[in-house]
This record gives C-alpha cells, structure tokens and sequence, in this order.
C-alpha cells in the first residue's frame, strides 16, 4: 500500500479508516495492507476485487426489481448494480457513519431516488425486518480482521430466508475456509432449496443461496454469460471457474 497517497484518514469506535489512492484507482482501507473497496477512477462501475464480480454473478440466475446490500464499503456492489439496471430499488446498510460519508465524498457513490442508505448494523436492520421483501440480498459485512463473523449465524441466514421473495437468492461474502464448514453448509440446506459457491482468486468462497430449486445451467450457458458481461463491462465467466454445487 506504500505505492498509494493518503487522501483522508478518521476514525471512529471501531478503528480508522482511511481514503488512499494514486493516478489510478482510490482504496478504502481499515488499517494496513487492507483493501475493503477499490475503484477504478475512470470507470467506478467495473469491480477491482474478485469477490464482488463473483458476488455479481446471482445476476446470470435472477433479474432482480430489488435489493439489499448489507456492507456499503466504498459502494462497488451499488456502482456494478447501478450499471445494470439503474431501475433496482437498492437498500445498502452500513454500520458505519464515516464509511457512508465517505462513499459519498470520495468513492462517486451514484446517489438517487432508487437508492437508500441506511445507518445500522446489516445483523440489527435484518432482525427487525422493517423492510418490503427483496429479489437478492448480497451480505459483504467485513471488518479489517475478515468477514463479520454474525453474518454465519443461523439467526443471520434465518433472517435473510425471511427477508427474501419467494423465489429469492442469498448472495454471502466468505473466507475460503469457510468452505469447510459443515455448520454453515447445513444450516444454509435447512433454510434454501439450492446453495451454490465458487472459491474466487482472491481466497474468497462466494455462496449463492436460492429458495427455489431452480437451475443455476446459465453458469455454463455462453451465450448468457457473454450477454452480462457486456453489461457489466468486465468477463463474467472468470468468477466461475471454479463453480459448484455445495452438498
């Protein structure tokens, strides 16, 4: 990270967070050698991390009217989403007030009538579930030590069957050795019809969770994946070599 300059640096009851960049990209960074978001400058709607164009590929499966996302972070998921359709109502939570502000300052977060922002922890706003259901629920809650580990819980998942359409998909943010987790691959069975992974390069194992048993064959399907990667502006299909039923 010694290659970037510091553009801004707060912090809050959690830690520090900081705004780094260079002539090309600008980071959000919770401590040392962390990279919570990253954009492109030029082009702030094409992803950076591999986990969030694996997390974008639920889209291949399901033409959401609405979603959650739960960890604004510098907001790659809204600027990707935003790109594909700017008519999905987006809800984003994040438990941070300084990273809102933040995305907004220094990250073109694309403010507007389909986008709401909500101040509150993602486990908290779940629970409650003052909210309308939603297409896709995309749970990317991370800290600087790794993934927020209450979004693994059984009343974490519970909350997010509940909080979905009938024919919903979870889409969760993990490390790769949540892979072997039997605890969590059993409770996400119990609770959805269908749960699918892919292990990215970036160590990440990305779970996409359905409540209807439908085909996840678009993952193979050419023509599909050629069609939203034009849409997104980045290829797709290196978010699912490595693809696979999780049973």
């Amino acid at each position: 990270m010694s290659d970037y300059q510091q553009l801004h640096h707060i912090s809050d009851d959690i830690g520090p967070i900081f705004v780094l960049e260079d002539n090309e990209f600008r980071i959000l960074s919770f401590g040392d050698n962390d990279e919570q978001s990253k954009i492109l400058k030029a082009q702030p709607h094409v992803p950076q991390h591999t986990y969030i164009q694996a997390m974008l590929a639920v889209l291949l499966f399901s033409k959401p009217k609405s979603a959650i996302i739960l960890g604004l972070g510098g907001g790659g998921l809204v600027h990707a989403l935003r790109r594909y359709d700017a008519g999905i109502k987006l809800t984003a939570v994040e438990l941070r007030k300084d990273v809102i502000e933040i995305s907004k300052r220094y990250f073109q977060l694309p403010i507007g009538k389909k986008l709401n922002i909500v101040h509150q922890d993602g486990g908290e706003f779940l629970a409650k579930a003052d909210h309308k259901r939603v297409d896709v629920i995309f749970a990317d809650m991370y800290i600087e030590q790794g993934v927020d580990e209450k979004q693994l819980t059984t009343e974490f998942i519970e909350n997010c069957h509940k909080g979905l359409k009938a024919d919903g998909f979870l889409v969760l943010n993990c490390w790769k050795e949540h892979s072997k987790s039997e605890l969590l691959k059993q409770t996400l069975s119990q609770h959805f019809a269908n749960v699918y992974a892919t292990l990215t390069g970036g160590g990440n194992w990305v779970i996409y969770a359905s409540k209807q048993p439908q085909s996840f064959s678009a993952a193979t399907n050419k023509q599909q994946l050629l069609q939203l990667s034009q849409q997104l502006d980045y290829p797709v299909a290196r978010s699912l070599t490595r693809f696979t039923q999780w049973e």
